[in-house]
């Protein structure tokens, strides 16, 4: 139920004389969740809404006629309660972390509502009939779901949760309703990939274009794995043979419906695919398609910089880009092309290993400000000099400047006895911007 905590003037809210305190227990006769239900229905032109009386505790139903997409007037109180994760995934990234992190970091969100609001993956292994056919009736489309394997029984293994089979169901009635979906499957070596990634492609594309694309991302491995599932690093030779076979399944369905993760052609050392590959980009916030899109952007940005000729700083100075280790090739290429365009610019990659979650983290994304801090202090002590550091705005939280190991941008500059630390948010584009720019800061 939603409970009013507004009621504007001069709306139809206001005409029906529902006031602050009221609940709304239902639309059309369904129950109302939250505010999906309301931002459904205040679309519609005509429905009925059952609200239950604050002060006499009677629920009344009213009939709602009004035009297409006119607010009611209403806002409620926020609700923060969402669906948990009921599995224990072999490959759960949470149950690798150490303790003493940020309390969110340990939430393990499962919820239909996060899914189609703000792009995460659900496994869908807590959803009711009436949560699948809600999903339906209120059109919440896309979703991003973590099929991992249509395989019933493997799928059920891997997730350590019995219900985890009904996904085949799940898929068939979603895709069924309309609801378009992207899915993922983390490929642990040896279970779900190879034949069985195969068979899941194949399963999962009978739907297409409403199941829209299946991402192949590897399993990410911490050192806090003792006591776990065993599951082992992907090398060169696995990563080759892994886009071999995307590449078949690819050309056998005559559409790009699989797409694996920039951590494989990495490991493969192989050319990233071209924009067209990827799309919409709908699967980037998964580590799809970000590397191509990056250089892209980059070197756009570039061309765009010297229309008129060779570009020129004011005064000349030195970049430090720090990044994860599997960054570090591309980045040192487009270092290169920033300093042939811009006139006065030296830039110098700083690869950090990640010593707070392990070596195998080699993102840019899962970098501490413990693991920044070391590695700089260490280039500093080596005789490196620098009038900037650059950092990816993906390092530290949404919203606000805190890393994952919960050190904030200020402690750290603190601690560096260093203030001019540049956050790209911008990709391709933000970094150009970056470096071809002066702040008037100390140098190191």
């Amino acid at each position: 139920m939603l409970k009013i905590t507004k009621v504007k003037r001069n709306s139809i809210a206001k005409e029906l004389g529902l006031e602050v305190g009221d609940e709304i227990i239902a639309f059309d006769g369904f129950a109302c969740e939250d505010e999906l239900d309301y931002l459904y229905y205040v679309e519609a032109e005509s429905f009925t809404m059952t609200v239950k009386d604050h002060r006499a505790g009677e629920e009344v139903t009213v009939q709602i006629e009004k035009e297409e997409g006119e607010d009611l007037g209403l806002e409620f109180a926020k609700n923060d309660k969402i669906r948990t994760c009921h599995n224990r995934c072999v490959f759960c990234f949470v149950d690798q972390m150490p303790k003493g992190m940020r309390e969110s970091l340990y939430v393990k969100d499962d919820d239909y509502n996060m899914s189609f609001s703000c792009g995460n993956f659900v496994t869908l292994t807590n959803l009711s009939d009436e949560g699948l056919e809600r999903i339906i009736r209120l059109k919440l489309s896309p979703l991003y779901v973590s099929v991992h394997t249509m395989n019933p029984e493997l799928r059920a293994k891997l997730l350590r949760n019995r219900f985890a089979g009904k996904i085949v169901e799940q898929i068939k009635r979603l895709a069924e309703g309309g609801i378009e979906l992207h899915c993922q499957a983390v490929l642990v070596p040896g279970e779900n990939d190879g034949e069985e990634l195969a068979y899941t492609a194949r399963e999962l594309f009978k739907y297409y274009p409403t199941v829209r694309d299946l991402a192949c991302v590897p399993t990410g491995l911490t050192k806090y794995r003792e006591g776990l599932y065993p599951i082992p690093d992907v090398d060169k030779e696995y990563s080759k043979k892994l886009l071999d076979m995307v590449d078949k399944l690819n050309e056998e369905f005559g559409v790009d419906f699989l797409l694996p993760a920039d951590e494989y052609f990495v490991k493969a050392e192989r050319p990233f695919k071209s924009m067209e590959f990827y799309g919409d980009f709908e699967q980037i916030e998964n580590g799809i398609g970000m590397t191509t899109k990056f250089i892209v952007e980059t070197e756009s940005a570039l061309d765009a910089l010297n229309e008129g000729g060779r570009y020129a700083l004011k005064r000349a100075k030195r970049s430090l880009i720090v990044c994860g280790t599997s960054a570090a090739g591309v980045n040192k290429v487009l270092a290169e092309e920033c300093e042939e365009g811009i006139e006065g610019l030296e830039v110098t990659i700083l690869p950090v290993v990640n010593e707070f979650f392990g070596p195998t983290v080699t993102c840019t994304g899962l970098l501490t400000g413990i693991d920044i801090l070391h590695a700089v202090e260490k280039y500093r002590e080596e005789g490196g000099k620098f009038d900037e550091i650059v950092l990816s705005g993906n390092t530290l939280k949404e919203f606000e400047d805190v890393f994952l190991c919960g050190m904030t941008l200020d402690e750290l500059k603190a601690k560096l006895r260093f203030d001019n630390i540049r956050i790209n948010r911008e990709g391709g584009y933000g970094l150009v911007e970056i470096l071809s720019t002066l702040e008037d800061r100390k140098s190191s």
